[in-house]
């Protein structure tokens, strides 16, 4: 006769430790268990007459070996060969299935489906529908597992919800997860570590290849997922991802948050990133604290740290609410002909080649300033403007116009115009000086010659009135 530990052995001795056969490793089960029973004939039914229908304690068997060690449990319901087995003074359970519950010696767990929950021993408050669901689950809570092969593997993680074929069919140990669509979470916890908790899992393959990863939420076909046919371990923390394959390469990246589909389609490990919009942040791969927003939204490669709204080759406006009108203090923003925002920086330290400006200024004299409007789809009030015309400028000195993305003349670097104005007013500011000075100079010349003047004058004077004496020798 065989020991209950041989029977589960022997079960235990038919799994696969290849992933990609979760069939093969599922309908193996069973058979095992009918060899056990073929080779143990001192296991004989011990309810008289053998099961068929209702029995005391509000008992109900049907099948060979149907709570068939049952003593003091009550209201438990096994329906086929083997189920609810081992149940003596269990209570409340319900196996529906071959093996169904056939080693549970616990309460108030519900098994419907070959091979479900076969291996439970003293988990509790369980329920699995399906071939195989919850089949390795010994000491398992709370778990909840829907369709073939779910939570397949799970042993003593609690308060997982499996819902779709496969669905969390490697978790071990990981705890309070819900996966819900086929293959949904499927090698979560494959390692066994008991790290990967707390991930939500909505969609086909969703969060698909998530091992170690933890506190995660995909929504969509294949969101967190991976993607090929042996997508890369995930142990990304904290990520969401609502959209069909959002986020789907991410391994280790954490704290991410992509929605659209598509959004942050290959990032493997940058975190850090929120991503909104159909196809947004698609090149990113590594990169960092980036905030894309607008569908194909994103820069060329990897960056890190940037802000970028709406995608240049489709939105040709942009109208944000809560400036016009609002005073405030600080540096002037300006934009570069790809969009980029900022302030223009003065110091030292971002400079190089500095030398004055000399006569570079004096371009400003051919500059033609003008009166003008713009056209009504600019300016509908028509106001009068003051300004220059870039074509103009160009001729002058092409440095000095900004070009849009196809290269033609767009607008005018007024701030270098500013600073050519100032470098001309400060060079007539030093010819005025040099006159004034000039004009101190003669000045005191003039006082002093005025003053040596005066005193010629004076002796001259002194002079004349000297008495002058005659000597007569005669």
């Amino acid at each position: 006769m065989y020991s209950l530990n041989q029977i589960r052995r022997l079960v235990s001795c038919g799994r696969d430790p290849a992933r990609s056969l979760p069939l093969r490793r599922g309908f193996l089960l069973i058979p095992l268990i009918l060899l056990c029973f073929a080779f143990a004939p001192q296991m004989r039914a011990q309810l008289s007459p053998p099961p068929d229908g209702c029995y005391p304690n509000f008992n109900t068997a049907e099948g060979c070996f149907a709570l068939d060690l049952v003593t003091t449990g009550l209201g438990n319901t096994g329906l086929g060969w083997g189920a609810l087995f081992t149940a003596t003074t269990s209570s409340f359970n319900t196996g529906v299935g071959a093996g169904a519950l056939i080693f549970t010696t616990a309460d108030s767990n519900t098994a419907v489906g070959a091979a479900a929950l076969i291996s439970n021993t003293s988990g509790t408050l369980n329920t699995a529908t399906g071939t195989d669901a919850l089949a390795l689950t010994t000491t398992g809570e709370f778990d909840n597992a829907f369709g073939a092969f779910a939570l397949f593997d799970n042993v003593d993680g609690f308060s997982n919800n499996a819902f779709g074929e496969t669905a969390m069919f490697s978790n071990i140990t990981g705890a309070a997860n819900t996966a819900v669509g086929d293959l949904a979470l499927e090698f979560s916890d494959a390692s066994g570590a008991g790290s990967a908790n707390f991930n939500t899992a909505v969609g086909a393959q969703a969060l698909l290849s998530n091992t170690d990863g933890n506190s995660n939420n995909a929504v969509g076909f294949g969101a967190l997922g991976g993607l090929g046919p042996t997508p890369p371990p995930n142990t990304g923390l904290s990520n969401n991802a609502m959209g069909v394959q959002a986020a789907a390469n991410n391994q280790t990246g954490a704290a991410n948050e992509a929605i659209g589909d598509s959004a942050l389609l290959n990032n493997a490990d940058g975190s850090f990133n929120t991503v909104v919009g159909d196809t947004a942040g698609q090149n990113l791969t590594s990169g960092s604290d980036n905030i894309y927003i607008g569908a194909t939204t994103g820069g060329t490669g990897d960056e890190s740290g940037n802000i970028r709204i709406g995608d240049p080759a489709n939105v040709f406006s942009c109208f944000i609410a809560g400036i016009t009108g609002v005073s405030v203090s600080g540096n002037t923003v300006v934009v570069d002909g790809n969009g980029k925002l900022g302030t223009a920086t003065s110091s030292r330290r971002f400079k190089e080649e500095i030398k004055p400006m000399d006569k570079a200024s004096e371009e400003l004299y051919a500059l033609k300033p003008v009166t003008f409007r713009y056209k009504k789809e600019i300016d509908h009030s028509g106001m009068r403007q003051l300004g220059l015309v870039a074509e103009d400028v160009e001729k002058v000195n092409p440095d000095l116009i900004v070009r849009d993305k196809e290269g033609k003349p767009y607008s005018v670097r007024y701030d270098q115009v500013n600073a050519m104005l100032l470098n001309e007013f400060l060079k007539e500011h030093h010819k005025v000086e040099e006159l004034e000075a000039n004009a101190v100079r003669q000045q005191k010349q003039i006082e002093a010659l005025t003053a040596g003047l005066q005193k010629v004058s004076a002796q001259l004077e002194v002079s004349k009135r000297a008495p002058q004496t005659v000597v007569n020798n005669q």
